[in-house]
């Protein structure tokens, strides 16, 4: 999803640090892999010129990359059109940040037509890929005032990330999501909960904040620790519909040339 608009590759615009939405607090220093797409789009031109949508190369290529990495494969819905323009505002409210309490992630993943199964599913996404330190170094030292590491964090975990990022660090040294799972996609991501060895706050609060009890993804991190089918079967069913939210289609948008800029 690249922005509150749907899936519509707007991520891909290039632009400027006030209308680029890679450019916004979650996507900046963060998502990459932009060259990626170039190379797949130019391969595709080459062979069938304006016909292949960027936003439909984004959702293919999550999938590839998903199953590549020892995850579920799906069918892929396919048929959307580009976006005209980036949506810098929906990128930075919208998308769910790892400071973010647990209740005000849900509300955002329902304001887009998603539900609390999508929630935790979704989240095991961060059985692969980075992070930067400016996206946990908070839980390190000082966590909410208390001039303590966060007590949710695995004690040894939190020696090991502040020697990765110290106080004077620029904050963009990265570490595995997935500790010790680094690039299979499977579900110690989730029994890195159980550990508290979450990286960022909005993955631990999955399954230690108070909230996760009464909002019970702290069953649903449990479940998915134990069971590897019923995670890949309900995380096939969260990418289908996160990538059937407002897709553009028919006449509207258009199929880009080169996925940087509009036609």
């Amino acid at each position: 999803m690249s922005s509150k608009k749907g899936c519509d590759a707007s991520l891909l615009l290039d632009g400027n640090s006030s209308t680029s939405e890679k450019f916004t607090p979650g996507n900046l220093n963060s998502a990459r892999g932009y060259e990626v797409i170039d190379n797949i789009k130019t391969a595709v031109e080459n062979t069938c010129s304006g016909v292949v949508s960027c936003a439909d190369i984004l959702a293919i290529a999550a999938r590839d990359s998903v199953l590549l990495s020892g995850g579920p494969f799906w069918k892929v819905l396919l048929g959307r059109r580009d976006g005209l323009v980036a949506n810098f505002s929906g990128s930075s409210n919208g998308l769910p940040a790892p400071f973010d309490h647990l209740n005000t992630i849900i509300s955002k993943f329902q304001d887009v037509g998603l539900n609390l199964t999508d929630v935790v599913s979704l989240s095991g996404a961060h059985t692969i890929g980075l992070a930067r330190c400016t996206t946990f170094d908070n839980r390190l030292r000082n966590f909410n005032g208390t001039s303590s590491p966060d007590t949710t964090l695995d004690t040894t975990l939190v020696s090991e990330l502040q020697n990765l990022c110290p106080s004077t660090s620029d904050g963009n040294n990265t570490t595995p999501l997935d500790r010790n799972s680094t690039n299979l996609f499977d579900n110690h991501y989730f029994k890195n909960l159980i550990n508290g060895r979450g990286l960022l706050e909005s993955d631990q609060i999955l399954f230690s904040s108070d909230d996760a009890i009464t909002t019970t993804t702290k069953t649903l991190v449990e479940t998915y620790s134990n069971s590897s089918k019923f995670f890949f079967n309900d995380f096939v069913n969260s990418m289908i519909k996160m990538g059937n939210i407002s897709p553009l289609t028919g006449s509207n948008g258009q199929i880009r040339t080169n996925c940087r800029v509009v036609n």
